[in-house]
């Protein structure tokens, strides 16, 4: 099945991370899917908002990352379980309980480095390859949330994913980010890339007459295939961002517009992806899963390590 989407631009501060969140707790909440959040931002921002910073710091000390699993892999060629790393029960949304996280670490910046410096690119995008055709078997839905720029890393993810969303904002500046993408992508195209699902104008002053024409500028674009849908800039998605304890609703968390204008790019989503959305308030089938972390869990966990950390291989 097609369902891995990797959310990226080169330019930063287009709200990509808060993006992914809202998407991935209207899918859950509102669709009944099970969703894969795969952090691979080295600043861990969409797993900042999935769950407590102690509870995240616990889990990067105890070497269950992201990064935690590609060292074992990639770098040291050793085996690994990324099911193991798959923390359950994160959101603050008490109806988006099949959201599911694989968190970051701010080391991913450290080990593309490494792969880098041992020519490990070939490797890399092996794993990662590897990890995406498995969990397409397990969850209907999968989101990776890439750091602006294009790594090492980002260009693997890009070329194993099945779609890549590009948000954007409607200014020059972030404009220009998605040019720089889409030069990147006609590169090497014997290499594989993901099909384009559709720019995602994010953030908008609505009503601001320049933002119109750097929409429509978009639009005249058939190749960028723009969401009819936007997202508006809102202090309800702002606020979205931080983890609430204790939890709330889902419309709560996104009300008014704000939810209106999330649920029906989410129903565009599905759209594009050939998949029917399920009705609504149906819960997901809790997909098979190893006994993982509870991402409200407020003791400490077990240590469990997949590979030594960077600052051991120095």
């Amino acid at each position: 099945m097609r369902n891995a989407i990797a959310v990226m631009n080169t330019k930063g501060g287009v709200g990509k991370s808060t993006l992914v969140l809202a998407v991935a707790e209207t899918l859950s909440a509102y669709h009944g899917k099970n969703v894969l959040v795969i952090d691979s931002d080295a600043q861990a921002s969409v797993s900042s908002m999935l769950m407590t910073i102690p509870h995240l710091h616990r889990l990067q000390q105890n070497g269950l990352t992201l990064v935690d699993f590609l060292v074992a892999r990639v770098l040291q060629d050793a085996p690994a379980d990324w099911l193991r790393l798959v923390v359950r029960n994160v959101s603050d949304v008490d109806d988006a309980r099949s959201v599911f996280l694989i968190p970051s670490d701010m080391q991913l910046t450290l080990f593309e480095r490494e792969v880098s410096k041992a020519a490990q690119h070939g490797r890399l995008r092996a794993v990662i390859g590897e990890l995406l055709r498995e969990a397409r078997r397990v969850f209907d839905i999968i989101l990776i949330d890439c750091p602006p720029g294009l790594s090492v890393l980002t260009e693997s993810w890009l070329r194993e994913a099945d779609f890549h969303i590009s948000p954007t904002k409607a200014d020059y500046i972030s404009v220009c980010g998605l040019e720089v993408f889409r030069r990147f992508k006609a590169l090497n195209p014997e290499m594989g890339f993901a099909e384009n699902l559709g720019v995602l104008v994010n953030m908008k002053d609505i009503g601001s007459p320049t933002e119109e024409d750097y929409h429509a500028w978009l639009l005249g674009n058939a190749d960028n295939r723009c969401f009819t849908q936007v997202i508006p800039r809102a202090i309800a998605l702002q606020e979205a961002a931080y983890f609430h304890s204790p939890d709330r609703s889902y419309f709560a968390k996104y009300p008014g517009e704000t939810g209106r204008a999330v649920r029906r790019l989410c129903e565009e989503i599905l759209e594009r992806m050939g998949l029917a959305p399920a009705a609504t308030g149906v819960p997901a089938a809790a997909p098979q899963l190893p006994d993982v972390p509870e991402g409200r869990l407020e003791t400490p966990l077990p240590a469990l390590r997949t590979g030594k950390r960077l600052a051991d291989l120095a």
